[in-house]
């Protein structure tokens, strides 16, 4: 028997509409923020991801599903969406409309081993303010990321948690101490963390091992090494955030996996999902379009898993109820199905009984929560008439068809 491809899984219709509310939630406060949607290709020239993400980076190392194309060249499925739209900005002169406010969403792909809420290709819901360097940017989006998962219902599972990783004097400062601190403790470093010392050493930071995290509560800590700049820039975000009630802590082990990170970064956090605890997460990233070869232009944004959040979020998809429309004889099958149509095309959500006796496609019409029932009967459409029953209270009456848009109305 076929099978999805392990890491894969398919949306059924239940699931679908879970997942099509979140996004229709989160682009209805997108749209209220200024942000219009954008989509990107699914695929991209592998050095998009490669320059952006970091040669060391473990989506780069370990993640990407590259392949060579039919013309030799290597071309890798999107494992996230900032680097995409950075691309899109200098690919399709997008400088001179800055401040740009985008949102997109779509399937991502990561080679993972696949656990609860992590697939090797999932969805994601991003946003990204382009031209916009000062703090202000940040606060945007961290109160438009917070409103999204208020209406979606998830904030009582969930807590978000700030950092700041400095500006590049500050980082460069930072780093060369923290190596220093964790040369001298490599011996007791996990084999991971010794691998990061030298190509990465802010990535041991999140490190989950234990013995690390031990050692890591004895080391040097970034905000003692920023400058000005940076000082007053995490400074105003947090100020402003709490000014508005948006509650927050400073975790200041939280890095984030790319190189293009700078100053703010931050994670939406849940305890309701095991080992797999991010929900939304983002940062500034103010050198990644000029890394890319376009104009210096600051940027900030965020993604959230539409799995992890379908998980947590109660939010139930609204579903109109459909009118069920029963042939009760072969003879009104055709009449019924004409009936159905003229019906759709009058803006009714409507449902056809295709087969089974009266009694079972009044079953079908209940399980399909439908509000009423058309009963069409070859006698009553002689006289130009059907029965529509009332499914809530139970009530049938014969009436015209002539009146029939007009008594369903009635219903709704």
């Amino acid at each position: 028997m076929l099978q999805p491809v392990r890491g894969t899984h398919d949306l059924l219709p239940e699931a679908q509409a879970k997942h099509t509310t979140i996004v229709e939630t989160a682009r209805s406060i997108s749209e209220r923020f200024g942000y219009q949607e954008m989509s990107t290709p699914i695929f991209e020239f592998s050095d998009v991801f490669k320059r952006t993400l970091g040669e060391a980076s473990d989506i780069v190392n370990k993640e990407m599903y590259t392949f060579k194309d039919r013309n030799d060249e290597e071309i890798t499925l999107r494992p996230e969406g900032t680097a995409g739209i950075a691309r899109a900005f200098i690919s399709e002169g997008l400088a001179q409309k800055t401040p740009l406010k985008i949102f997109y969403h779509g399937p991502m792909f990561r080679y993972e081993r696949p656990q609860k809420g992590r697939q090797r290709q999932f969805h994601q819901f991003g946003a990204e303010l382009l031209g916009v360097a000062g703090p202000y940017g940040d606060v945007e989006l961290l109160t438009l990321a917070y409103e999204v998962l208020k209406s979606l219902k998830v904030l009582d599972n969930s807590k978000l948690e700030l950092n700041s990783i400095g500006d590049t004097e500050s980082r460069g400062k930072y780093t060369e101490a923290l190596v220093k601190y964790l040369n001298g403790v490599s011996g007791k470093l996990s084999a991971d963390s010794v691998k990061r010392l030298s190509v990465n050493p802010l990535r041991i930071l999140d490190s989950k091992d234990q013995g690390d995290q031990a050692l890591l509560k004895n080391a040097p800590v970034i905000s003692d090494f920023y400058n000005e700049t940076s000082k007053q820039m995490f400074e105003t975000v947090t100020s402003t955030l709490k000014s508005v009630g948006v509650p927050f802590e400073v975790n200041p082990y939280l890095v984030r996996g790319l190189d293009y990170y700078s100053h703010c970064v931050f994670e939406f956090k849940t305890t309701a999902l095991g080992a797999q605890d991010a929900i939304l997460s983002g940062g500034r990233y103010d050198s990644l379009i000029e890394t890319m070869g376009g104009p210096s232009t600051p940027g900030v944004g965020w993604a959230a898993g539409l799995e992890r959040l379908a998980m947590l979020s109660p939010v139930v998809p609204a579903r109109v109820r459909p009118v069920a429309v029963i042939p009760v004889h072969s003879t009104a099958e055709q009449a019924a199905n004409e009936m159905a149509y003229r019906l759709r095309a009058a803006g009714f959500t409507c449902e056809i009984a295709f087969s089974g006796n009266l009694s079972k496609r009044m079953k079908r019409a209940s399980g399909q929560n439908a509000r009423a029932a058309v009963i069409v009967g070859p006698d009553e459409l002689a006289r130009g008439e059907v029965m529509l029953k009332d499914l809530d209270s139970g009530e049938q009456k014969v009436i015209r068809l002539t009146d029939l848009e007009s008594s369903l109305r009635g219903l709704q």
